[in-house]
């Protein structure tokens, strides 16, 4: 099994016509993802043609749902649009909609957020490398080659960066299903959404969870770990060598006195019973010799 995205899942691209959706198209067509159809007002009844495979252009969001089923839409529309973007294929009934786009503001975000939860459409991002599920379908931008097994672990993640170099260092043991959430302040899937789900998932043997300095999440996730989670969590923290009251890489990273330091997330998870490594390879290291304790997988 695998969480949000599985091999029945039928993705829409809204942006496909524009550079970067054509290149990433063309890349989650190759890792076997299902995409059914572009979104373009413009380019409305062209059909785009990747290697083998012819793929449709509509107006809408909700014209390429009736034509093609589609459960999912990406979206790589520029910062400006992508508001409207995600609010078309919420009002189109898209259960989930994947927002690539960096630099949204923040209120966009916040707007478009609040709509989908009201509605019951998932946001993942924005400003996120979106979610694979090895050997089933790629939704976004994460290089199919890092993570082409599938396998027992699965990884939630704010670093775009650290989940192609955790995926590319457990390639061997695999993942059920890997979700980049994004590191922007507002975003939709949170990782305690994602800690649930793969606490559900009976092909999810040990969870790794990515954070980095700044706000809370992952001091709610911590907390969340300690009530509801009974699989093993690894955990690894970016931001120890940052300054203090500086943003630093993503727009959520600002550290204000002691909240939000990784010094101050890495007790929060260890308290928890989270492993946390002290760099991506030793937490890489932490997954492979709790997978390797006989019999004690399943327990936290």
């Amino acid at each position: 099994m695998a969480i949000f995205l599985t091999k029945e899942s039928k993705v829409v691209v809204q942006g496909m016509t524009g550079s970067e959706g054509m290149k990433h198209t063309r890349r989650m067509l190759a890792s076997g993802t299902d995409i059914v159809a572009g979104v373009n007002p413009r380019k409305a009844g062209k059909v785009i043609d990747f290697d083998d495979r012819a793929v449709p252009v509509f107006g809408s969001v909700r014209a390429a749902i009736e034509a093609t089923g589609a459960d999912v839409t990406v979206v790589f529309v520029p910062p400006p649009f992508a508001k409207a973007a995600v609010i078309e294929a919420v009002d189109a009934g898209i259960p989930l909609a994947v927002v690539i786009t960096e630099g949204i503001p923040v209120h966009d975000a916040v707007v478009f957020h609040a709509y989908a939860a009201q509605r019951g459409t998932r946001v993942i991002g924005p400003n996120c490398p979106g979610t694979i599920s090895p050997g089933q379908s790629n939704a976004g931008i994460i290089p199919a080659d890092i993570a082409a097994k599938p396998g027992r672990v699965g990884l939630v993640s704010k670093s775009g960066t650290l989940t192609y170099q955790l995926m590319y260092e457990l390639r061997e043991i695999g993942f059920s299903s890997a979700v980049g959430i994004g590191g922007d302040p507002v975003v939709g899937t949170t990782h305690i959404d994602c800690l649930a789900a793969f606490e559900q998932d009976p092909d999810t043997e040990l969870i790794v969870l990515i954070g980095e300095i700044g706000g809370d999440a992952e001091e709610r996730a911590a907390a969340y770990i300690a009530e509801h989670i009974t699989k093993p969590v690894v955990g690894y923290i970016a931001g120890f060598t940052a300054p203090e009251g500086k943003t630093m890489g993503h727009a959520g990273a600002i550290v204000s006195g002691s909240s939000g330091t990784a010094h101050a997330k890495k007790q929060a998870l260890e308290a928890a019973g989270v492993r946390v490594g002290a760099t991506p390879t030793e937490t890489s290291r932490l997954v492979l010799a709790r997978l390797a304790q006989p019999g004690d997988v399943a327990a936290h």
